[in-house]
């Protein structure tokens, strides 16, 4: 990963709020207008959501903002994964930086693309912070 990434005051104060109370090591934090994202180091996630996500609902409530949690990985298709859990796919797989994910779940593939596909380009750019040469992710 060699782009940097600059945040400004605001972001920096979240990182330091949210480790702080959770004591795990943050990678990235992605303010959009309806949540935030917690990147969290590898093998941090326990520790970040606390016991019974208690964690997210303090931080919420905080911010008075939705929170979520997510782990990083050095893999690009483990990265989505990790940022669409706690919804699982039955496949997922990258072809010339198109990446599909399938699933057989009308529910799961709903949440995913989200309203006018919102959600789905949010993840787009959410992982092209990571991984530049993706193109395109895909529902089937």
């Amino acid at each position: 990963m060699d782009s940097k990434i600059t945040y400004g005051m605001e972001t920096l104060g979240l990182m330091k709020l949210f480790e702080n109370m959770t004591k795990a090591k943050i990678r990235d934090c992605i303010v959009d207008e309806e949540k935030i994202i917690f990147v969290v180091q590898e093998g941090e996630l326990r520790k970040a959501l606390g016991k019974g996500a208690e964690n997210i609902k303090k931080l919420s409530e905080k911010l008075n903002k939705k929170v979520k949690i997510a782990e990083f990985a050095d893999e690009m298709l483990a990265l989505i994964k990790n940022f669409i859990n706690p919804l699982k796919v039955d496949e997922i797989y990258e072809e010339n930086g198109i990446v599909i994910l399938k699933s057989s779940e009308m529910r799961t593939k709903g949440i995913i693309i989200g309203r006018n596909a919102k959600n789905l380009r949010a993840l787009e750019n959410n992982i092209r912070r990571y991984f530049p040469d993706l193109k395109e992710i895909k529902v089937m």
